[in-house]
């Protein structure tokens, strides 16, 4: 069976520091896979890999079977179906929260405004922010403005959702919302897969948990397998903490 996405024999440099090395795993549709790890791990530039925001030094991103790295790709049409939710939101301050969410649309999928428009609306309603489509992102608090990005990124009608860290730059209690956002997401089948340092998360909403240790996947498994029983004594430690929750 072909994979949705097919990562073989990844590797990344930033000089001398091997960053990624050999990386090898696969995505299925519907899948949630989560990314857990030390930070400085490569789990961040793994998902840069996957968006093209990094170009691998070797290895192969087979999307669909096809590989990403080869021959012409439109670059803006693949992130519009690679979509990726940032640490730092991303957002256009001098842009309502309702423009955020249709610009992409009409650049990049040649949406009509009114189509633009109306889908924007859909999904700031699913995220919980439409009372705030006519506001400036700057008047936002930080779950609010993720949320936005979230809504942004559901626009371009991706098929597979990156998330990076989402939840790391924002206060405890905001983060709640946003993680309720996600879960909300993943009910209806959509194929992400996020770097999180939230193990709740990890352990009830992922399909397939990956462990990442100096630029390596360590272990992966389903979370009960991961966080009842890790086979690696690094996986152990790592999760030390939450294993004796």
């Amino acid at each position: 069976m072909e994979h949705l996405v097919e990562i073989k024999n990844l590797r990344k440099h930033f000089g001398r520091l091997e960053v990624l090395n050999d990386i090898q795993f696969h995505i299925d549709k519907g899948d949630v896979i989560t990314v857990i790890g030390s930070s400085g791990s490569g789990k961040s530039t793994l998902l840069r890999c996957i968006n093209l925001l990094e170009i691998p030094d070797a290895g192969e991103i087979l999307i669909h079977g096809k590989d990403i790295l080869k021959g012409d790709i439109d670059i803006n049409k693949h992130r519009a179906s690679v979509g990726m939710v940032f640490q730092s939101f991303n957002l256009f301050n001098n842009m309502s929260v309702l423009k955020n969410c249709m610009i992409g649309q009409m650049t990049v999928l040649k949406r009509s405004r009114e189509e633009s428009q109306k889908k924007a609306e859909a999904f700031l309603e699913k995220v919980g922010m439409s009372q705030f489509a006519g506001a400036s992102p700057a008047q936002l608090s930080g779950g609010q403005r993720q949320r936005v990005a979230i809504a942004r990124a559901l626009c371009m009608d991706p098929e597979i959702l990156l998330f990076d860290e989402p939840t790391s730059a924002l206060d405890p209690e905001m983060v709640g919302d946003v993680l309720e956002v996600m879960k909300g997401r993943a009910k209806t089948g959509l194929t992400m897969i996020v770097v999180t340092h939230e193990m709740g998360f990890a352990r009830d909403v992922s399909s397939r948990v990956v462990f990442m240790d100096s630029g390596i996947i360590l272990e992966e498994g389903s979370p009960e397998q991961i966080f009842t029983a890790p086979k690696n004594e690094r996986t152990r430690e790592f999760l030390s903490r939450y294993l004796q929750a």
